[in-house]
């Protein structure tokens, strides 16, 4: 009772080192990715902070299912460097016994991460998808940002703008390029604009103090006018938000109630991420057998390819499911047993006391080596 209480606490301990470090790595990678978009004039730079939380909440599945894995795996493997496995098995306690503590610290992680693979996780790319679908179907010249080049939704204007008051709906030192129907350049220049609505709903930027160019200079037909107000009609996309939300955003029940090839892919990742979180848990138990006085760094590089390759074979299971080659029923399972298989002969491997690359075999005979090392050198003296 007291080995697994201390065994809960460190276990605790090693995973809020392991998911502080990998959290802080995910949101900066994160913010470089969200802060380039709106630079960029994709989202909108008041929307930033809402994407992070949502892509945050996206990636913590994966972020979890790592801290578990490599949590058990950094306290095995510490056992084994300060020799306390060795005190274990001579008590003649075996490995197993080590299963009851380490699943009372990993099912509650378990359980979460099938919390947010199921509910959290869509709802959070749904939003995601409404804030850039929002942003995508405003107004041009709300969607531009100061001191960048922005296109109309028609394709036919180029707005540029020096500063910009998304609440007040107006914009200071305006450039607009305009090609009409008959490949014509119509060129304004405006010391301010002001978007206005009419009675029909409407929106028109009215330019204030500025001049109009048309036609190419040093032609016969090139036209130049000052103005004090000239109105322009603004392109606007009024589509309904969330109509085009693909199968991520899509909720659990809704994938179910579908039930086609693409609905069944994006069901069978959710089912499968906490199953790989288990599976990988109890992976590491024997996973983390290490030689008390050699590095424990190979450990940790196994388990991360050990990581990766599971992860990346579910999602060519996937594919094959979204592609129609294995059906659901049929794709969701085989990697998972073989898993589990994996880690029933990693278990049997460990717990085989006679075997030549058991733990304590090996430990005797590296001391008996040393031994014999020493005992040749003084006979060399």
């Amino acid at each position: 009772m007291i080995f697994q209480r201390a065994l809960r606490r460190e276990l605790a301990s090693a995973a809020g080192a392991t998911f502080t470090v990998l959290f802080s790595i995910l949101l900066t990678w994160m913010l470089i990715g969200i802060l380039g978009k709106a630079a960029g004039g994709k989202v909108a730079s008041a929307d930033v902070m809402s994407l992070m939380l949502f892509s945050s909440l996206m990636q913590l599945p994966t972020i979890l299912i790592l801290t578990g894995f490599i949590s058990v795996l950094m306290v095995v493997t510490r056992s084994y460097k300060d020799s306390e496995m060795v005190v274990w098995f001579a008590s003649g306690l075996s490995l197993s016994r080590w299963i009851a503590p380490v699943l009372s610290f990993g099912l509650p992680l378990v359980i979460a991460i099938a919390a947010l693979s199921l509910y959290a996780t869509p709802w959070a790319q749904q939003k995601s998808d409404a804030y850039v679908a929002r942003f995508e179907k405003r107004e041009d010249l709300q969607k531009v940002t100061p001191g960048q080049f922005r296109e109309s939704a028609g394709s036919n204007r180029i707005f540029f703008v020096e500063g910009v008051s998304g609440e007040k709906n107006v914009v200071q030192n305006v450039f607009v390029n305009t090609v009409d129907a008959k490949g014509s350049a119509v060129v304004v220049v405006a010391k301010e604009g002001v978007i206005n609505t009419d009675a029909a709903g409407s929106r028109f930027l009215v330019l204030k103090e500025g001049r109009r160019y048309q036609g190419i200079p040093t032609q016969a037909d090139f036209q130049t006018m000052e103005f004090e107000q000239y109105i322009m009609r603004i392109e606007s996309r009024q589509q309904e938000l969330g109509a085009d939300l693909g199968v991520r955003a899509m909720s659990t029940m809704a994938l179910i109630a579908a039930n086609n090839q693409f609905t069944m892919a994006e069901l069978m990742w959710r089912v499968s991420a906490p199953l790989i979180a288990l599976l990988l848990i109890l992976l590491a138990i024997p996973l983390g057998f290490v030689n008390p006085r050699a590095g424990s760094s190979a450990n940790l590089i196994v388990a991360l390819l050990i990581f990766f390759s599971y992860s990346n074979l579910t999602k060519v299971f996937e594919a094959s499911v979204k592609q129609g080659r294995l059906s659901f029923g049929m794709a969701w399972w085989p990697l998972h047993l073989l898993a589990l298989l994996a880690v029933v002969a990693l278990f049997a491997w460990r717990l085989n006391v006679n075997h030549r690359y058991h733990p304590l075999v090996l430990l005797a005979s590296f001391k008996r080596a040393r031994r014999a090392a020493k005992q040749n050198k003084a006979d060399t003296k």
